[in-house]
């Protein structure tokens, strides 16, 4: 598998940028043709376009790239189909393509096999899939290292409870997901191996009822820091959270969300937030970077792209006072070492023998 590294945006809460790199080439001489008249889609997971995460993250770098293109929405500029449901990945890819789009996206792990099935169908067209590798000429895929983000948040949580006891809820067991949990515990464990980690994996990433109530359980037994990675899923968590401080002030409660920075999920009033950072993916950014190789005719076709700590790929949201300035000292330490190859995040939980 052929790894190309572009640089993001790297620690706390920074603007999405151009990522310039070395590229995989079609012709050139089309580049005048893809230049004046390129236009590019995405398609949504579970979760909708507006899950204050993944997809939605993915949808504002298109956008923004349609944007700062002079595109309009619609056909022949930039826009989006949502699925409902699984069975509709592949129906709304062939939608996109058939309105030609130049480039489309599908969003998320469990588009894979849509993904290679309408790109095998359609080979003059380009895809590009997020969270999973496909292998075609005529797709890019793009991974992340969700784990070493994870660390930071584990070293964060850790550092802030008080009851020693602290949440992970996922979405559906998938590598995506898995990459977060173990990233998260390894942090933890960092920090204080005797700490308890609640892991609960509630199999959906638009059930946000599934997320409230997973909360509720994991704060009643004296949880006081909760990562989730749940897609919309951890909307619920959020909302447990701020039911909760709302009703005692003095709750000691914190969420850390995932993917784009939260920190507005978690507002309770002018004065009050429960979100404690955000483990950030740059998923904007790398929409963006693509779509700028396949609109110059140098799209990366049958590559896999990886985004790091080492080259800026994953960030922590600010925490706006949250985390404690020795607290962030050491954050930035352990991505240091981590970004140098000192630390070697693991990518799933070692089992207990």
């Amino acid at each position: 598998m052929k790894k190309r590294k572009f640089g993001l945006a790297l620690s706390v809460v920074l603007a999405a940028g151009t990522l310039l790199g070395a590229c995989g080439s079609k012709d050139d001489t089309t580049k005048g043709d893809k230049e004046d008249n390129f236009s590019l889609a995405m398609v949504t997971d579970l979760g909708g376009v507006d899950d204050k995460s993944f997809n939605q993250s993915a949808w504002e770098g298109i956008q923004k790239f349609g944007k700062d293109n002079g595109m309009k929405k619609g056909d022949g500029g930039y826009d989006y189909l949502q699925s409902a449901s699984s069975s509709e990945y592949n129906t709304n890819l062939t939608n996109m393509n058939r309105r030609n789009f130049d480039l489309i996206f599908g969003v998320g792990y469990l588009m894979a096999d849509a993904v290679k099935e309408v790109a095998d169908q359609k080979p003059d067209t380009n895809f590009s899939i997020i969270d999973a590798t496909v292998d075609a000429p005529n797709v890019a895929s793009i991974l992340f290292k969700e784990q070493e983000g994870a660390f930071l948040a584990g070293v964060a949580a850790a550092s802030v409870t008080k009851s020693n006891k602290i949440g992970f809820v996922g979405g559906i067991d998938i590598p995506v997901i898995n990459r977060f949990h173990a990233g998260f515990v390894e942090g933890v464990k960092a920090v204080n191996p005797d700490i308890k980690v609640d892991v609960q994996y509630t199999g959906a990433f638009d059930k946000a009822e599934l997320g409230k109530t997973t909360a509720n359980r994991m704060f009643t037994t004296g949880v006081d820091v909760i990562f989730h990675a749940a897609g919309a899923t951890g909307n619920g968590v959020f909302t447990e959270a701020k039911e909760r401080k709302a009703k005692d002030p003095n709750a000691n409660v914190w969420v850390i969300g995932v993917d784009a920075d939260q920190y507005k999920e978690g507002q309770v009033n002018d004065k009050t937030n429960v979100t404690l950072t955000s483990v950030m993916k740059r998923v904007d950014v790398a929409v963006q970077d693509v779509a700028k190789q396949a609109k110059e005719g140098k799209f990366p076709g049958g590559e896999t792209l990886v985004y790091g700590l080492s080259d800026n790929g994953m960030a922590l949201a600010d925490s706006h006072g949250a985390i404690s300035d020795e607290t962030m000292k050491k954050i930035d330490d352990f991505a240091k070492q981590i970004a140098d190859g000192k630390i070697k995040v693991p990518e799933k939980v070692e089992k207990k023998k």
